[in-house]
């Protein structure tokens, strides 16, 4: 089966927010930002703007009839400045008007004094001057203090690890709609309808009910529209409340990049010791969160890290710590992952030092301690259906490892400038929600008298091929042809209290209330039909292929004819499921609990090459094994693991963060902010899903697969620190992402400082250039 929305996407068809044709008298939003990250708003003048053109309000927070505040944990971010700013982009004001260039020019006209604060910008200043979010949190396992002293080798360092911008297709959007009886219907470009609803409601003073949120699908979310989608949908609704009349709010690039929040950078120390025979016995580890200037997601993002921080490694005693660090940058959130790259990129960089320390390779240490079935992780799960090692053992027989090896040791000897490098990630990530009580879900199943049927569900369809899989979901479970189901919009209306469609949940989530909805309709149309048929038992009927079968024999029943005649014997045709995932917990005071359904695994092997004399590089091959369970769409789910890796990738090369020292965006457009293409991937690119590798849990034994393949892309980090120190045998350090500028800095600094010298260039020069400055 193909993605549903293929063909509507390749004709230009899909519609989304700001493509329904729009209703009689809508105006248009812009935002007006704060543009300095810290300080005192002592005056803020709109009247300019007010009488701009085609202006028909300038809005404040002065005009927020309820709650200022959108933080969705700690209530801590407001909807629109009041009396500070806290990050450059910040909403202090939205100008409404008629057309969405008068709303451009008008926000022009806006004054705004501001006595500056200095800006914080490194987690490490925000800790030392106690600028944290929550309280950090520490997870242990074992005794590590009193394990120290019988280690053979112990390794230290530090990590910085960069942020990543969503640049999802579609930019940050909402139409807000009112109707009558103060209620309000909101398209939105969200993950999550129900945060929209709920957020909307408390600032305007309403009831949840007032407020319907209806989402179709995302042109790309990737984390950044699990909660920071909620501004823009409350800042359109509260222009149509005021107005009267409908409101889109459409952010362009550079306001996207500039007002949202990213993924996390982090500064971590690790502290590793093993035996002599390579097994890890103790691992430390603190995780220094740039969190933003709000909490927004930051702190179960925090947790998320402490949950991976081992990755897929047996670690007996263990202290992991973090922090969320509140510095002066657009509130980070949430992004494919979740802060699980972040721990396990930690531990893979003290791995290859404690490799490099005992002169074996990275690769044996990792096979050496990767989890097997009754291991306990920090958290206090123990591994069940562990498949780490089937993966690993899979991907080293299928692709050959030791010939790769020898491959690239082969090319090293005799290649020049160029070198090439390999490495091998294993991952393992945990699938459920962190919070247990947003493990649950509802679906909704309508069958028409035609015999088609609707399904209604709380899952956004954001490019994933959720809609897809719950489309093949309930058509196997009807034992009928795909074509007949319908996936509705997703909307608060029909599905109340959803969770947002994030944590790669969805289709273990929804997927099981659709199967539940459609598991009542079944069983009432077998008792039905086996009237029909002599009082057969209705355990003896099947529907195959639309055919309704007795003990395997046809019976001259088709699907049309057995719903028609159950609609007229008045049998229910509807049906509402609920899942809720069964045996998860987690006690947080503890910290300690089954937090996760189970987990995915998976190994990747990727092989890369260095031109050593400029920088730059190539990434030759990745060739996966991934832990899928049984596919519900091959297709849908190899397009996931391609584009997961994809992003991953690009973290860790080329998707290069910046902001000043001040707290300024230097990375601002796709000009200066790197993405990968098509030319980028890897020519030699093989994905093999790992056999019988059944899940009961999922639908029809699936696994999850939206967040752990771009785990996957950090192979290339430490394929690439091989590929330099073949070169020059130095020390890299371990700072992502890899960027060519890095590369030629780390093989040639030396060099490059002293031209710096000669051309009379100071350190400060060059560091406001960020740049090598090389002369022949």
């Amino acid at each position: 089966m193909k993605h549903l929305d293929a063909a509507a996407h390749t004709r230009g068809e899909s519609a989304y927010v700001d493509d329904v044709r729009p209703p009689t008298g809508m105006l248009y939003a812009q935002v007006f930002p704060s543009p300095v990250p810290h300080g005192e708003i002592l005056a803020l003048d709109v009247e300019a703007a007010r009488n701009a053109p085609g202006v028909v309000a300038v809005l404040t927070a002065a005009d927020i009839p309820g709650e200022n505040q959108i933080g969705p944990i700690i209530r801590d971010e407001p909807l629109l400045a009041e009396d500070e700013v806290h990050f450059a982009g910040q909403p202090v004001a939205v100008v409404v008007a008629e057309r969405p260039e008068q709303a451009r020019k008008a926000r022009r006209h806006i004054q705004i004094k501001i006595h500056e604060k200095p800006a914080i910008t490194d987690p490490r200043q925000a800790f030392s001057a106690g600028e944290i979010i929550d309280q950090p949190q520490t997870f242990e396992i074992g005794d590590v203090d009193s394990v120290w002293a019988n280690c053979d080798v112990i390794v230290e360092g530090s990590c910085d690890i960069g942020g990543q911008e969503h640049v999802y297709l579609e930019t940050q959007r909402a139409r807000a709609e009112p109707l009558e009886g103060h209620h309000l219907r909101i398209a939105s470009s969200t993950q999550s309808p129900t945060a929209v609803q709920k957020t909307v409601a408390a600032i305007l003073e309403l009831p949840s009910h007032a407020v319907e949120v209806d989402v179709k699908r995302l042109g790309g979310g990737f984390g950044g529209k699990e909660d920071q989608a909620t501004a823009w949908s409350c800042l359109a609704a509260l222009a149509a409340h005021h107005t009267g009349q409908p409101v889109e709010l459409v952010l362009d690039r550079a306001d996207d990049v500039l007002m949202t929040g990213k993924r996390h950078p982090y500064l971590s120390d690790f502290k590793l010791g093993l035996s002599q025979d390579g097994d890890i016995l103790a691992y430390e580890a603190w995780h220094y969160q740039n969190s933003g200037a709000a909490a927004d997601l930051s702190t179960p993002v925090r947790d998320r890290t402490l949950f991976h921080s081992t990755n897929a490694y047996r670690v007996p005693n263990a202290r992991l710590m973090a922090v969320c660090c509140r510095t002066n940058l657009p509130p980070n959130t949430a992004f494919r992952g979740f802060g699980g790259p972040q721990g396990m990129f930690v531990i893979e960089s003290a791995l290859a030092k404690a490799a490099e320390t005992m002169g074996v390779p990275r690769e044996t240490l990792q096979r050496k301690n990767l989890l097997q079935d009754g291991d306990v992780f920090p958290y206090g799960q123990r591994a069940e259906a562990a498949r780490a090692v089937a993966t690993w053992d899979a991907a080293v027989s299928d692709f050959d490892l030791p010939a790769i090896g020898d491959r690239v040791a082969a090319f090293n000897r005799e290649a020049g400038a160029l070198r090439r490098g390999f490495s091998v990630m294993p991952i393992c990530f945990g699938i459920s929600f962190t919070a247990t009580h947003l493990n649950q879900a509802s679906a909704l199943v309508h069958i028409y008298t035609d015999g088609s049927v609707s399904v209604s569900t709380g899952g956004v369809e954001m490019g994933q091929g959720l809609s897809t899989n719950m489309a093949s979901i309930a058509a196997r479970a009807f034992g009928i042809r795909p074509t007949r189901i319908k996936v509705e919009s997703t909307n608060t209306t029909r599905t109340a209290n959803m969770s947002a469609s994030a944590a790669s949940a969805q289709t273990l989530l929804n997927g099981n209330a659709t199967l539940l909805a459609v598991g009542q309709i079944v069983e009432r149309l077998k008792r039905h039909v086996a009237t029909k048929l002599g009082d057969a038992n209705p355990s003896n009927v099947e529907i195959v292929d639309e055919q309704v079968l007795l003990d395997g024999s046809e019976t001259g029943w088709t699907w049309e004819r057995l719903v028609l005649t159950a609609y007229f014997d008045r049998i229910g045709l509807s049906a509402h499921g609920f899942f809720r995932t069964p045996d998860v917990w987690f006690d947080p005071q503890r910290r300690k609990g089954r937090p996760f359904a189970y987990h995915v695994y998976g190994t990747a092997i990727t092989e890369v090459t260095v031109d050593c004399l400029r920088g730059t590089y190539e990434v030759d091959a990745v060739r996966i094994v991934h832990d899928m369970g049984r596919p519900i769409n091959e297709t849908v789910d190899l397009g996931q693991v391609e584009g997961g890796l994809a992003q991953g990738l690009g973290w860790m090369t080329m998707e290069d963060l910046r902001y000043s020292a001040e707290g300024k965006i230097l990375s601002g457009a796709l000009a200066t902010y790197k993405v990968p293409d098509v030319y980028f991937m890897p020519d030699d690119l093989e994905v093999k899903f790992l056999a019988d590798a059944d899940n009961p849990l999922g639908p029809f034994h699936s696994k999850a697969v939206g967040e752990p393949p771009l785990m996957y892309g950090i192979g290339v980090f430490f394929a690439l620190r091989q590929a330099m120190r073949a070169f020059h045998g130095r020390d890299v350090a371990f700072d992502a992402p890899l960027t060519p500028e890095r590369v030629l800095m780390a093989l040639h600094g030396d060099r490059v400082t002293e031209l710096h010298r000669q051309a009379g260039l100071s350190a400060a020069d060059v560091s406001a250039a960020d740049v090598p400055v090389l002369v022949d």
